[in-house]
């Protein structure tokens, strides 16, 4: 059974407001230009003006949050890097020395850090929310990653910001990442919703080589097998996904792609472990997909078929790898610049522009 903040969180949202949708097409097509030639940037208006159910659409209070978490699973050696990095990243973010700092305040949104299973004490360092459920997952190559109560734990972390996103009057919002050893979970994640091989969504991550990757996918591949062994037949329960390969950072932030479903705020998704977060989170809501902006597209392999499988195009292509939050906090210029032309530009009739002749 479901936590009753989860359940209630689902079946309050709602897709995108049709009579909206059919508004905002009709005053994008009334500006002066061609029928549909801003392409994407159109359709972006468009699901922006049903989802916030605005005939003037605001966007205020931007924000980026970068979820943090360890993994068990790095006890296979499946990265290149140790986990110390992910409490010394951690400290990166705080003091604005991170990509994602960087591109944020180019953006002119805020940061908000949140320690959800770092396995590590951060003894109250200012900035840090600390919503820690536990000092990181387990190995899934050997038991599953948490308890179901860990991961209802998790996703209410992200749901509750979710909800203080919207106090704070916060209409768009990037989710990030940082956590080593994620792209392990996530490419478990995305097999396992998918049921594709694991060599089909398993990339490089952090750099490994072709060697130590192929052993990541041989890993995970077994891992597969031992939780999920009719998985061939039978789509798994996506909380029992999160429950045996998935992790702390992840259930955090299918509980905020969640929240800000519920709350109608839209949110933009990063990457590849970003995007598995929000593939369970639209297996368990499909309607939060009204509310999800896919950032940009990830080298990580696994990374387009779950886009695919969401249904979702990505805003930008960059061959980025980075996380963090990186590629959905650039696709805010071009979210922002949607809904400039929506409110600024002149109709025909306003500029005296002869229309297409029909």
């Amino acid at each position: 059974m479901q936590d009753e903040l989860i359940r209630s969180t689902i079946h309050s949202i709602r897709a995108g407001n049709p009579e909206y949708q059919i508004e905002a097409k009709r005053h994008l097509d009334s500006l002066t230009k061609p029928i549909g030639s801003l392409g994407k940037l159109e359709e972006v208006a468009a699901q922006y003006v049903s989802l916030r159910e605005e005939k003037h659409p605001v966007i205020a209070g931007k924000a980026v949050y970068t979820f943090a978490g360890d993994h068990g699973i790095t006890d296979e050696g499946i990265s290149a890097y140790p986990k110390d990095v992910t409490p010394q990243m951690v400290y990166n973010f705080l003091s604005g020395g991170a990509a994602i700092n960087v591109l944020a305040r180019q953006a002119h949104s805020d940061v908000v850090v949140v320690d959800v299973g770092v396995d590590a004490d951060f003894g109250g360092v200012q900035g840090l929310i600390d919503r820690k459920v536990r000092r990181g997952t387990r190995n899934f190559a050997k038991e599953s990653a948490m308890t179901l109560e860990e991961v209802y734990a998790a996703m209410k972390v992200g749901i509750d910001l979710a909800a203080e996103a919207k106090q704070q009057g916060r209409t768009l919002i990037a989710l990030g990442e940082m956590g080593i050893g994620n792209t392990t979970s996530a490419s478990a994640i995305a097999a396992a919703l998918t049921g594709v091989h694991a060599t089909e969504v398993t990339g490089r991550g952090t750099g490994l080589d072709a060697e130590r990757c192929n052993r990541k996918a041989q890993v995970i591949d077994k891992a597969l097998q031992m939780h999920f062994p009719e998985r061939a037949t039978v789509v798994p329960d996506p909380l029992e996904v999160l429950r045996k390969v998935g992790g702390l950072e992840i259930a955090a932030i299918a509980g905020m792609v969640l929240g800000a479903a519920a709350q109608r705020i839209a949110v933009v998704i990063d990457g590849f472990i970003c995007t598995a977060g929000a593939a369970v989170a639209c297996a368990l809501a499909p309607d939060a997909r009204s509310a999800m902006f896919a950032g940009h597209l990830s080298e990580e392999p696994g990374h387009c078929i779950l886009l695919e499988r969401m249904k979702l195009k990505p805003l930008l292509q960059l061959d980025m790898r980075l996380g963090e939050g990186t590629g959905a906090v650039l696709a805010f210029n071009l979210i922002e610049a949607s809904v400039h032309i929506y409110n600024e530009m002149a109709t025909f009739e306003s500029a005296g522009v002869s229309k297409a002749e029909k």
